[in-house]
């Protein structure tokens, strides 16, 4: 099983929800792994837009996960359950869970673990699961990207938009973003960007008419929804692609469906967290295979933005909602 734990940890959770100054600290008990799953002491927890939406009541855990917020982490190995052959205690692990994140302690499916590299900070670890498991998923899995086609992702220079121009740049996409500033652009740019389009400032449709010479693009990796969603579907070439990942502009769009028969598109979308542990297994097979050697040779590596102490998680939370993040935000247990 493992070394001698603690009864209690720290941990972050709130009363009700409401605004990032809900969070607090809290004691609550070490869990114990179940067959199956490693219990991880948590060095870094990555903040994501789920974790917000959680505070706020919009995006309960789902059954049997943990109410603490929390989908990604960074550590060390300390205790296994029944039937775990790997990893082992003592190895340095970060995972995708589905809650619990945000403490000294955290259970994870042991097939949901990714091996830290050597070299590989544990920051920089813990800010990898959540953004490179739904980049794979959305972009290559659902999306079909496939070498020389080219993609227009929006937020270019979130988590989600950082990860999702180095992976596309990694396997041969033009990589089209949008961002709310002239800085950010230009970060978007230093990033691997081919091309950043500020929304504030242009029309991004007709931006990626321009920059694609009237055709279009391949694939749309949509996180907010709402009214981008038909002027979305005008960027797409025929037979396009559009993933919608989240709804931060409102979960309804009216659309023009005889341009969607007539053009041939494919419109899609997934939420990670509510999946099977078998799918979320499955998934992590095929990062192991197909993107953690990149991570491995050191030529993936996500995007920083700050570290806050887990006891100043309402911090993090502000600074992520006031949007001028670059990168990943994480707490550092």
């Amino acid at each position: 099983m493992s070394a001698e734990l603690p009864d209690t940890m720290t941990a972050i959770g709130y009363d009700a929800p409401g605004g990032p100054e809900v969070l607090r600290t809290q004691t609550v008990p070490v869990p114990r792994p179940r067959p199956g799953e490693v219990l991880v002491k948590v060095a870094f927890a990555g903040v994501n837009r789920p974790d917000v939406v959680q505070r706020q009541g919009h995006y309960p855990p789902p059954p049997g996960a943990s109410p603490i917020p929390g989908l990604e982490i960074a550590g060390i190995v300390v205790a296994r359950g029944e039937g775990v052959a790997a990893p082992e205690i003592g190895q340095p692990v970060c995972a995708l869970v589905s809650g619990g994140g945000y403490a000294e302690y955290c259970l994870a499916r042991a097939d949901h673990c990714l091996p830290v590299p050597a070299g590989l900070p544990l920051d920089q670890a813990a800010a990898l699961p959540e953004t490179l498991f739904t980049v794979w998923h959305n972009v290559f899995e659902r999306g079909h990207a496939r070498e020389g086609e080219t993609i227009l992702a929006h937020g270019g220079t979130s988590g989600i938009g950082t990860m999702a121009i180095m992976l596309a740049r990694h396997f041969g996409l033009t990589v089209i973003v949008t961002c709310g500033s002239a800085a950010k652009c230009e970060a978007a740019l230093a990033i691997g960007a081919h091309h950043a389009i500020d929304y504030r400032t242009s029309d991004f449709v007709e931006e990626v008419a321009r920059l694609t010479g009237g055709r279009g693009v391949d694939l749309v990796l949509d996180m907010v929804a709402g009214g981008y969603v038909p002027r979305n579907l005008k960027c797409l070439a025929p037979d396009g692609r559009h993933v919608t990942i989240a709804i931060q502009g409102g979960a309804k769009a009216e659309i023009n469906m005889a341009v969607v028969m007539t053009r041939r598109y494919v419109l899609t979308g997934s939420t990670l967290r509510p999946r099977s542990d078998v799918f979320k297994a499955l998934l992590a097979q095929e990062i192991r295979d197909n993107a953690w050697p990149l991570v491995g040779e050191g030529q993936l590596r996500p995007v920083m933005d700050r570290r806050f102490p887990l006891a100043e998680a309402a911090a993090a939370h502000a600074r992520m909602e006031a949007g001028d993040h670059i990168g990943k935000i994480v707490l550092e247990a």
